[in-house]
């Protein structure tokens, strides 16, 4: 959109200090200067649907300055007694600086500043909002646009002024105290649901800024789990703020994009980032961020329907590697992209146990992708099923039966059957699908006990590409676990191991997910440690580096945010499983965690779970279900079958 420019007139500060409160969502700047204590409070609110800007002192008439927008699309700006207003079209742009193209969907857009005061004066100067001696300030900001999820109605609602003004209007009547009363309570109502104790932290650590705390990190090697644990907080922070229902999914960099031209168009990429982006929210309790993802694709169907008719003339859909919010879909076809997309929609119900979800939302959609594969598929001479002309991102060659293809489709048959006895509906398509799921070409084993990435037997063991795109099956999905299939298991861990351990954010964060997996809870610590390192900037158009800026971004250059929703994955991994059909206490608890402590994590089968341990050894696992059901519990020691009732606990020890 633009900038927001607040020039404060004030001699040089002392004691600046900088801080985001994740706990509240509110971002706190505190200094000195001339004597005035200065305070500022930023904070987004959800209830609002506003952003809230709030400058206070502690001496009256302590602020002079002005208040300016800039707009980054040639808009027209205006000033008004107490407002700044942006329009503008997006007409005439295009992604390519060197393109001749422009959008072909243009939307119109508008933003509007709200300046309130009291004390001092407020006045229009030179296009900006001037203000004299006022003894607090609050600034209101909404902004939006035309878009709209439908494709019937040609992507497009009503113009945005009425709505943003009506929000400012009544954001306005409400003091700066209501507007984050609400916005925190709003909040917390999600953030809350988890916590989570790692071990003590060196109170060293705890008193040091992020960036020197990462360093110390980093050089001295001492262990920080407090640090550990921000950084899954941060995670589900992050996903709180980017992806709440009615909005849309959080893209490659959730919603902290400062660019016109950003790298891979800050886009929805289908061949692992998106998918990884919401790994973490079901089991750390944000099922209702993952609304967005699912309303996103539903809105997309038609567009991609179209697509896949005129280029592999079959029923159903699937996607190219990436995609916008038109339906709209680029570069490399990865046919199985919306097979992997599928099995996000089945997690949440999975988790959640929301039949009417299931029905109206991912079934349809589930079962369009199977339709896809059921006129694509073709068959060996012994009647195996195999994926044509396959794709293994984001390398080697294409051809038929590639093992991303052929777990994806694994995944997405069994899945989609699985849903359809949930429903009692489609007997004839669920057994025909059930027929096909047991003739699909499985995992196989290769020359040097790998986990083979292609049909042919010609896996590198010198390969250490970024993408694990053949170990599917053990994470994100469920065919290979060391319990069911130890052989498997053993295969993809030395595949996992030629990979090596060094490589950009998010393949690092996968990896984390993929060794606990594997039960190997050091070795996720490990590579939990890798993707735990300062860094500086980066190259915008390499894959290259990993590690964290200062703010905790993970630094897949110049930024993805998957890494930090995969690391969050990869920590709930660790503690908790449930994708076998039994709930897995601790499955890879690392030595490094010897005591420790998790609230509110979520099991498959809508289930909360509590767990509290020491000396690394399970104390005591508190299970809450949200609706009666049979559980298997796993604990280090027994397995233990309890029937429970819904909000009723039960306590293992």
């Amino acid at each position: 959109f633009g900038d927001l420019h607040v020039e404060l007139a004030a001699p040089g500060a002392s004691d600046y200090r900088r801080e985001l409160d994740i706990s509240r969502a509110v971002h706190t700047v505190t200094y000195i200067s001339g004597g005035v204590h200065y305070r500022r409070e930023y904070f987004a609110s959800r209830p609002a649907n506003v952003m809230v800007l709030r400058f206070t002192a502690d001496q009256p008439g302590a602020y002079t300055g002005t208040v300016a927008l800039t707009d980054m699309h040639k808009g027209k700006i205006t000033a008004e007694k107490d407002a700044l207003t942006a329009t503008g079209s997006l007409a005439g742009y295009n992604y390519q600086e060197d393109s001749k193209t422009p959008y072909a969907i243009t939307l119109q857009y508008e933003a509007q500043v709200r300046v309130l005061h009291d004390g001092g004066s407020v006045e229009v100067a030179d296009g900006k909002i001037a203000f004299k001696k006022v003894n607090s300030l609050t600034i209101l900001l909404d902004a939006g646009t035309d878009y709209l999820n439908q494709r019937e109605r040609g992507w497009r609602s009503e113009l945005p002024h009425r709505a943003i003004t009506a929000r400012l209007d009544a954001a306005a009547r409400a003091s700066a105290q209501k507007l984050l009363a609400a916005h925190e309570q709003n909040y917390r109502a999600l953030f809350d649901r988890v916590a989570l104790d790692l071990g003590p932290t060196p109170g060293e650590a705890a008193a040091l800024p992020t960036d020197k705390r990462l360093a110390r990190l980093q050089t001295a090697g001492t262990a920080d789990p407090g640090l550990q644990c921000l950084l899954f907080q941060y995670a589900r922070y992050l996903m709180i703020s980017s992806s709440r229902p009615g909005g849309l999914p959080a893209n490659l960099q959730g919603l902290w994009n400062d660019s016109n031209r950003p790298p891979w168009r800050s886009d929805y990429h289908t061949d692992i980032n998106v998918q990884m982006n919401y790994w973490f929210v079901e089991p750390a309790n944000l099922t209702e961020c993952f609304e967005p993802y699912a309303a996103w694709l539903n809105s997309i169907r038609e567009v991609r329907k179209a697509a896949t008719r005129e280029t592999f003339h079959t029923r159903g859909w699937t996607m190219r590697a990436e995609n916008g919010v038109f339906g709209g879909s680029t570069w490399e076809w990865v046919e199985s992209g919306s097979a992997w997309c599928a099995q996000n929609l089945w997690e949440h119900y999975a988790f959640s146990g929301d039949k009417a979800y299931l029905r109206t939302l991912a079934y349809p959609m589930m079962k369009e992708i199977c339709e896809f594969w059921q006129d694509r598929l073709k068959a060996l001479p012994d009647g195996t099923l195999v994926a044509p002309n396959g794709y293994s991102p984001e390398h080697g060659p294409r051809e038929d039966g590639v093992a991303h293809d052929q777990q994806l489709i694994w995944d997405v048959f069994g899945n989609t059957v699985a849903a359809a006895d949930a429903l009692g509906v489609d007997r004839e398509f669920r057994d025909q699908l059930a027929a096909q799921h047991e003739r699909l070409l499985g995992p196989k084993i290769g020359k040097w006990g790998q986990l083979q990435e292609w049909m042919v037997d010609r896996d590198d063991p010198k390969d250490d590409h970024r993408h694990l795109s053949h170990l599917l099956a053990l994470h994100p999905g469920h065919q290979i676990s060391p319990r069911t299939t130890p052989a498997l298991a053993e295969a993809a861990r030395i595949s996992l191991n030629a990979r090596g351990d060094v490589s950009t954010g998010w393949s690092t964060a996968w990896k984390i997910n993929l060794w606990a997996r594997l039960h190997d809870g050091d070795r996720a610590y490990k590579l939990l440690g890798n993707l735990l390192h300062l860094v500086g900037g980066g190259d915008a158009n390499s894959e290259g580096g990993g590690g964290l800026y200062a703010n905790l971004f993970d630094a897949c250059p110049p930024f993805q945010i998957d890494g930090n929703f995969g690391y969050a994955a990869g920590v709930c991994e660790m503690l908790l499983q449930s994708h076998t059909g039994e709930i897995h206490l601790l499955p890879a608890l690392p030595k490094a965690w010897p005591t420790g402590k998790v609230t509110g994590l979520r099991a498959r089968g809508n289930l909360e779970v509590d767990i509290q341990w020491q000396d690394g050894k399970l104390v005591q696992a508190t299970l809450h279900p949200k609706q009666d059901g049979t559980f298997k519990v796993r604990c280090p020691d027994k397995v233990v079958e309890l029937k429970l009732k819904a909000r009723k606990a039960a306590i293992l020890k």
